[in-house]
Formats: C-alpha cells, structure tokens, sequence
C-alpha cells in the first residue's frame, strides 16, 4: 500500500478516503434502519456527498467541510417536511392516549391520605388531584388531565 502512495502520489490517500466516507454512509444508513426515526438520514446524505466529492481528490477538509454543510441543510430544509409526512399516521398509544380520557373511581381520591385509584379503558391507574383540597368518591366520573409518572392527574366531571 505504501508502494501505491509513493508512485501515484496521493491517489492512495482519495481510495482511502472514499472508502472511509462509504463506511459512514454505509452505518448511517444502518442505524436509520435500525431505529427509523429520521435521526441519521441526514448524515447519511452528507457521506454520500462527501463520498463523490472525494473521488476529485480535494484536501481532506474540503471533504469534512462538504459533510458538514450537506448534512445540515439536509436537516434543517427536509426534516420538518419528512417529519410531517411520516408522522401523520401515527396513534396515540399507551400513556400518550389517556389524557382525555374520562374514567370511573374505584378508590376514593384523597392527597392527603395518599389514596385513590381510576379506571380507564379496563385498566387501573393510581389518581390524583391537582389541588390538595380536592376529594373524590368512589363511582364518580373524572377526566384525565394528564399523566405523571405512574398516576393520573384527574378532576371531577360535571354532569
């Protein structure tokens, strides 16, 4: 290899470097498969850029620097317009989909006395109050305000 650097002068260094920014595109592109969450696409975008870029041979910096430039425009004019289109199908599940929620106490509710719990679509949560001063009897009907840690954070409903 060294053989290479020496009679080509510097055309060893542009294989090396267009291997090395394959091999970020290639992990970028692996994580992004792996999570699917739109967080390394953009690099990935980056490398490829940077990958071409390289097959010209320019210093090393220009490469890094193209990178740099490729990846953040990527993310700052595509990722809100991916994000969009490929979050708009998604539902509210588990904890994210019980605010809202109206459900019936089981166990009357009571800061104080560190008491209370509701169920909500067949399930029981530990509740509370927002306000200490705040009781709430068994049978009555409460709604979801949100939830915190493991308990929900009710109030009553008025019928």
């Amino acid at each position: 290899m060294s053989y290479t650097i020496a009679q080509e002068g510097g055309a060893g260094m542009q294989i090396t470097m267009a291997f090395i920014w394959l091999a970020v595109f290639v992990v970028m592109v692996v994580i992004e498969i792996a999570t699917l969450g739109l967080t390394t696409i953009w690099f990935a975008g980056g490398a490829l850029v940077a990958l071409i870029i390289s097959l010209f041979n320019p210093p090393v910096a220009v490469q890094i620097a193209v990178f740099i430039v490729v990846s953040v425009v990527l993310l700052i004019f595509t990722r809100p317009i991916a994000a969009k289109h490929f979050n708009k199908k998604m539902v509210a599940t588990n904890v994210d989909s019980v605010p809202g929620e109206i459900g019936i106490v089981s166990v009357n509710i009571d800061n104080i006395a560190a008491t209370g719990t509701v169920m909500i679509k067949g399930m029981e949560w530990t509740a509370r109050t927002e306000s200490d001063d705040v009781k709430i009897e068994k049978g009555a009907k409460v709604k979801v305000l949100r939830v915190e840690g493991v308990k929900v954070i009710v109030e009553p409903v008025t019928e």
